[in-house]
């Protein structure tokens, strides 16, 4: 299929998915309405029939975005889960943890540690906190929205500053086509502190966590949970206590196929990278990591952690060998509704961004709207932050938009080239942080058992005011021809002087009420 440049009509499949997904609450069948939007689009403008052409690129579409190793992962991880519930293992683990944890605020910061330690990989940062931090924050009535946040807040935002991780690599692969710098992981550093969104999404995740000041829906769902028990199948998830759990179960029989996971992942990147290969420019545990291939990668890790629960729950009678397959199969049937929200999202991307060509229109915006130097960071941050959060994709965003800005700032003003380069990278984390479409967004769902949907809109408040706060950073950050402290400055005052006047104003509000 021959793309077909359909300008600003190539934008209007995923604002009306989005749309529809806010206003009905209901994510598959917006999804695919978006889906067929776009591709009747691209049968007008192909002058191809309306009716089956429109379905036959739609299916066609999907075939070949479908990313079969992300959906193994997210099916054996599932199946991990639930086989570490039906040992006894998380029952245990969230008793041992009471002991420990022993408030609300501390659990909460410990899902925030959990998320910035996890910092390899998004997709398995998503899923693998959500896993081991439910248990405890259901004890202390924490809203399963809330837990969705911070693991999402906690898994494209740290990858995005970690120079060790899959998200530093495609940030590499990107600069280095530019043939602007000379180190590209030089390059990805100089960028961590001027990457206001993914800071300071971390630093009001901490805040929030030791102060509870909750405004929006977000703090309508934490007063829900907190007046109740949090009900699990509600909330999209699974009732972890409606299984016939063995009652001999140990917290050891949850960390150690965790801690599995882990090390085989860690294992898996660098042999798909190349450590242990012929090639002995991969032999250091960075470059392989940089040339790894994260989802077959995700894959090897989990069938690993399966084995070792087999060895460690069937030997000792926790289950027996019938229990332990007939249970891989129920938790993969518990990732069924994610994946298929994961195959809709790529299918509308890849109606976009394809047959679309969305990327396309968005450089034509860019190299055509002189700009001036002085404004290019906030503006870059902005088309950045649309494009990623219309197409659900943080990699598709900034592969396509380095290559384009980074002449420009060259051009215009060589000192503000690491400035711009940030923004490009924050404003694309922004648009796939909060996107309903990004598979980071719905994995994060799925791993803290939150309705999709719910997810979203708690989310989007908190969001939205970070990408604000930042925005005036880099808006800064132009005036001043690159002073980190001002920026950085402006950037906090905003984020933390609105949370706290938000607050203050839904509380006040609340006892008037």
């Amino acid at each position: 299929m021959e793309p077909y440049a359909a300008e600003w009509w190539s934008i209007v499949p995923p604002i009306v998915a989005i749309g529809l997904a806010l206003l009905t609450k209901e994510v598959f069948s917006s999804l695919l309405v978006g889906i067929f939007t776009g591709t009747l689009i691209y049968a007008v403008g192909t002058d191809a029939n309306i009716v089956m052409g429109t379905l036959e690129t739609a299916f066609t579409m999907m075939a070949k975005k479908v990313d079969f190793n992300i959906l193994i992962f997210c099916s054996l991880l599932g199946a991990l889960v639930y086989l570490i519930s039906l040992s006894g293992g998380t029952v245990a683990y969230g008793k041992a943890s009471t002991k420990v944890i022993r408030g609300r605020r501390s659990s909460l910061a410990a899902t925030g540690g959990l998320g910035i330690a996890i910092f390899i990989d998004d997709y398995f940062n998503c899923l693998t906190v959500g896993t081991v931090m439910r248990p405890i924050t259901d004890v202390y009535k924490i809203s399963r929205a809330k837990l969705a946040y911070i693991i999402d807040s906690t898994a494209a935002p740290v990858c995005i500053i970690a120079p060790i991780s899959s998200w530093a690599a495609a940030v590499g692969s990107s600069l280095k086509d530019t043939g602007v710098f000379e180190s590209e992981l030089g390059a990805f550093v100089a960028t961590i502190p001027w990457n206001f969104y993914a800071i300071f999404s971390l630093l009001l995740v901490f805040f929030l966590c030791c102060t509870d000041f909750d405004f929006g829906p977000m703090r309508r769902a934490e007063e829900q949970a907190s007046r109740q028990s949090v009900d699990v199948t509600a909330s999209g998830g699974t009732a972890d206590e409606k299984l016939k759990y063995n009652p001999n179960g140990t917290t050891w029989d949850m960390l150690v196929p965790l801690g599995a996971l882990i090390v085989f992942a860690v294992l898996a990147l660098m042999y798909t990278g190349g450590y242990w290969g012929t090639d002995a420019k991969y032999h250091t545990f960075m470059a392989a990591i940089g040339n790894s291939s994260a989802s077959i990668s995700l894959v090897f890790a989990s069938f690993g952690a399966l084995m070792v629960a087999l060895l460690m729950y069937v030997p000792r009678k926790l289950m027996t060998f019938a229990q332990f397959a007939e249970g891989s199969v129920e938790g993969m049937k518990l990732m069924l509704p994610a994946n298929i929200i994961l195959i809709l999202a790529w299918t509308l991307s890849g109606v976009c961004r394809d047959l679309l060509s969305a990327p396309q229109f968005m450089q034509h915006v860019v190299t055509s709207s002189g700009m001036g130097a002085m404004f290019l960071p906030v503006i870059v941050f902005a088309i950045a932050a649309f494009l990623a959060f219309s197409m659900g994709t943080a990699w598709g965003t900034f592969g396509i938009l380095i290559p384009i800005v980074v002449p420009i700032v060259e051009v215009l003003d060589p000192n503000l080239t690491v400035v711009v380069l940030s923004a490009t990278l924050a404003g694309s984390v922004f648009g796939d942080h909060c996107s309903p479409i990004s598979d980071t967004t719905i994995l994060s769902s799925a791993g803290a058992g939150c309705a999709h949907i719910e997810h979203v809109s708690t989310q989007l408040p908190y969001a939205l005011l970070v990408a604000g706060s930042a925005g005036v950073g880099y808006l800064v950050a132009g005036v001043s021809g690159g002073s980190l402290w001002m920026s950085w400055l402006a950037t906090a005052v905003v984020l933390f002087g609105v949370t706290i006047f938000l607050h203050v104003k839904e509380g006040r509000s609340a006892s008037k009420a």
